[in-house]
């Protein structure tokens, strides 16, 4: 109770409150603009945290995360184009519902389905991350790193569609990493020589280049493709109680869906929505009017989409591995701020686990109010002309990546990613897993190296532990199971099963 009470206690305070306001605030502005989403907008206020306690800053990024995620339904209902990847499936009845002249009424489902989506997220970070957390307190060196090489996994789910290219990425991820001073030996690796590199390559600047300078690089190679947008006059207008009835299976069904899907490492909040829409589309009752304008794939989608946000954070919290490529980012940020996500978390710092608890209560909360209030004056967000877009992100980015260190090293570092996460893109790599890669580089050779003084290098006595020898068979199995599937399909047709799984 004593740090229950604390962690209240480190919530009510005036900067935490300007933090909440501010980080959802402009996590709604965020997810609102097409194009940018959450890991940008987690991107751009990262190193403006390191100068906040911990506390205001962990608000203000649960702020921009949660917010973004129910930003992007404003724009996905307002004019036909989702702000971020996980309202996609939310514009297939937000747009027909505001060209019916409905767009408050679209806004007003959208905005309730996300706040109960997201509260019952919470809810289920409450009771399974510490569960999780006192299992893992049995876990030693040997443990982390068959821990380590189970979330790897996590490349290969976001980088579906570009597998080879995924985990090129993430291999990538891996090497940057081990730039700088070997830790245990106190040799220089990679360096070429070069007095800057000694430190390594620092993590935020690295990911405000691959994110949100790329992204800005993106736009410019394509401001010669014309877009058409048709807007749609919008404020907010709650749906009535009895327009609920019938909906509330749906309702939490799709709450479910989000919090397994998102404490699934890697999956994500896209994911979710469209496995929601797609189970509300067989159950419905109004299933035939999907795609039309019907409240229950709103319903559907929002709500599952902000469930994620909440579970994402179980792995995060619980055992250092990232939910999804926006806690791949958050994990990088809350190690610089002196934060070990992992078992420890919640015996020596529960008080602060508590006052994550309370926060995404309050972000939940919050965005109902700004989603209200602030409906009509996002819309208006939308009209913003893209250069001028293009170039307030670009200086809140480059002055936030000085601003961790003070070093003009990291405006190199965060152009040469920028650079790189465009070329990247343009030839069809994912970007999350090089950050996947770099966040759990050091945990898996670490504990490699401490599992090897164990076992006096005897790397087969990993295989002599039990959660070691489960966890490495996991991941055996989860990397293998595409293959058995493809080739029990072509068994089953009695040919070539086709072209194998990427």
């Amino acid at each position: 109770m004593e740090a229950l009470s604390l962690g209240l206690e480190h919530v009510l305070t005036l900067p935490v409150a300007v933090a909440l306001l501010a980080g959802t605030v402009l996590g709604v502005f965020v997810g609102a603009l097409p194009g940018l989403g959450s890991v940008i907008g987690i991107t751009m206020i990262l190193p403006f945290t390191f100068t906040m306690g911990q506390i205001p800053a962990l608000a203000l990024m649960l702020g921009v995360y949660c917010g973004s995620v129910y930003g992007g339904s404003i724009s996905a209902i307002v004019i036909n184009t989702p702000g971020t990847p996980q309202a996609a499936a939310t514009a297939l009845d937000g747009f027909p519902l505001a060209k019916r002249g409905e767009a408050d009424l679209a806004i007003g489902w959208a905005t309730s389905a996300s706040v109960i989506g997201g509260l019952f997220s919470v809810g289920v970070l409450i009771l399974a991350a510490p569960e999780l957390a006192a299992f893992s307190l049995n876990f030693t060196a040997i443990e982390y790193f068959a821990l380590g090489l189970f979330a790897l996994i996590c490349i290969a789910n976001v980088s579906r569609g570009a597998m080879i290219k995924g985990l090129l990425s993430g291999a990538a991820g891996l090497f940057i990493a081990t730039i700088g001073i070997d830790h245990v030996t106190g040799d220089m690796r990679f360096t070429f020589d070069s007095f800057e590199l000694t430190a390594g390559i620092s993590l935020i600047p690295t990911i405000v280049g691959l994110f949100a300078l790329s992204e800005m690089f993106m736009r410019a190679s394509e401001a010669h493709v014309p877009k058409t947008r048709i807007a749609h006059k919008a404020g907010f207008r709650l749906p009535r109680v009895s327009e609920w009835r019938g909906r509330l299976g749906i309702l939490f069904k799709s709450c479910a869906i989000g919090s397994f899907v998102g404490a699934l490492p890697g999956t994500g909040a896209a994911t979710a929505a469209f496995i929601s829409y797609s189970e509300a589309k067989r159950s419905s009752r109004n299933r035939d009017k999907l795609g039309t304008g019907e409240p229950d794939g709103l319903v559907a989608a929002e709500s599952a989409n902000n469930a994620v946000t909440g579970s994402a954070m179980v792995p995060t919290l619980a055992l250092g591995i990232p939910g999804d490529p926006v806690t791949a980012v958050m994990l990088g940020t809350f190690i610089v701020q002196g934060i070990t996500p992992g078992p420890r978390l919640f015996t020596h710092d529960l008080d602060l686990v508590y006052a994550i608890f309370f926060i995404l209560i309050a972000v939940n909360l919050l965005m109902f109010l700004v989603g209200a209030v602030g409906a009509q004056a996002f819309t208006r967000v939308l009209r913003i002309p893209e250069p001028v877009l293009m170039a307030l992100v670009v200086v809140v980015a480059l002055v936030g990546a000085y601003g961790v260190r003070g070093n003009p090293i990291d405006l190199v570092t965060a152009f040469v990613a920028g650079v790189i996460g465009f070329l990247l893109r343009k030839n069809g790599f994912p970007l999350a897993p090089m950050v996947i890669g770099m966040v759990l580089s050091q945990m898996i050779e670490n504990s490699l190296r401490q599992g090897l003084l164990i076992t006096r290098g005897d790397f087969l006595a990993f295989f002599e532990r039990p959660i070691a020898l489960t966890l490495f068979v996991l991941t055996l199995a989860i990397l293998l199971w595409p293959l058995l599937r493809w080739a029990t399909l072509g068994r089953r047709t009695g040919g070539s099963p086709g072209r194998a799984p990427e």
